[in-house]
């Protein structure tokens, strides 16, 4: 077994780590210079355990290597958003510049975003609670109209027409 990449192994194993999700395996090979009619069974064989280990291990080394270059931790987003910033201001791009300040601001917890989530609904109250929401409902719009008691059906237009029908017998 060898532990030497070749350079086919070196650039299928880059290509692998690089643009994993974009292509396929067997693409990978292709890109990497294995012919078309068998670079399933190549990529298959690279990716094996038993058989390509040093490939694997490659692979591996490589995948670290991006995802040391590309992490995101406080300090280097901080540092990147100030980089937007300066560069912003220096093209006059002052909307760029302000936003990524705010950014910046919004890592750092310097802003508090705040909302309000709301679940339930009428069914979940109970009639008291709901009369007296109705009252409040009422004193904010200045509605003196009485209160109709009877059935609820479906339609809201069977239900208007249910109100006047009712309110002109009163």
């Amino acid at each position: 077994m060898n532990s030497r990449l070749t350079s086919r192994q070196q650039k299928f194993a880059e290509i692998v780590a690089a643009k994993e999700g974009e292509l396929t395996l067997r693409e990978c090979a292709e890109e990497a210079g294995y012919p078309a009619g068998s670079s399933h069974s190549r990529a298959w064989e690279l990716l094996n355990p038993r058989k390509s280990p040093h490939v694997l291990a490659e692979v591996k080394r490589r995948r670290d290597e991006l995802n040391e270059k590309y992490r995101v931790d406080y300090g280097r987003h901080l540092k990147s958003l100030a980089k937007l910033r300066d560069e912003s201001l220096a093209n006059g791009a002052y909307s760029a510049a302000v936003n990524a300040e705010r950014l910046r601001g919004q890592a750092a917890g310097l802003y508090v975003s705040k909302s309000e989530i709301r679940v339930g609904s009428i069914d979940s109250l109970s009639r008291a609670e709901v009369e007296k929401e109705l009252a409040e409902i009422r004193k904010t719009l200045g509605d003196d109209s009485k209160i109709i008691q009877g059935e609820v059906i479906e339609s809201r237009s069977e239900v208007l027409e249910a109100a006047k029908d009712e309110q002109s017998v009163h």
